[in-house]
């Protein structure tokens, strides 16, 4: 989550690309440059240990856009394949 939530704040979306579900990529990955990404927090997590194949990381991450500040909060979901962890989806939280 945290390597992903870089990825977006400097914007590199070659690495989203990679570390995104192939069932659940989009064709192209794009990044905004309008948006600045200022700050990320993780609330909670479920499962994703080194026994799991699954796990959920539930978390805010703060951002600037055209002089306002916001933030998003979502549950994301992960499932390891090859050994590697890869971005499935995500279940937008009320904030």
């Amino acid at each position: 989550m945290r390597s992903r939530y870089s990825a977006f704040a400097h914007g590199d979306a070659d690495y989203l690309y990679r570390t995104w579900h192939p069932r659940t990529r989009p064709v192209d990955v794009t990044i905004d440059p309008g948006i600045t990404w200022i700050g990320l927090n993780v609330i909670d997590t479920v499962a994703g240990g080194p026994d799991d194949d699954h796990g959920e990381v539930e978390f805010t991450a703060q951002f600037e856009s055209a002089g306002r500040v916001g933030s998003l909060h979502e549950r994301s979901r992960f499932e390891r394949r090859a050994g590697r962890w890869l971005y499935l989806d995500a279940i937008a939280e009320d904030s």
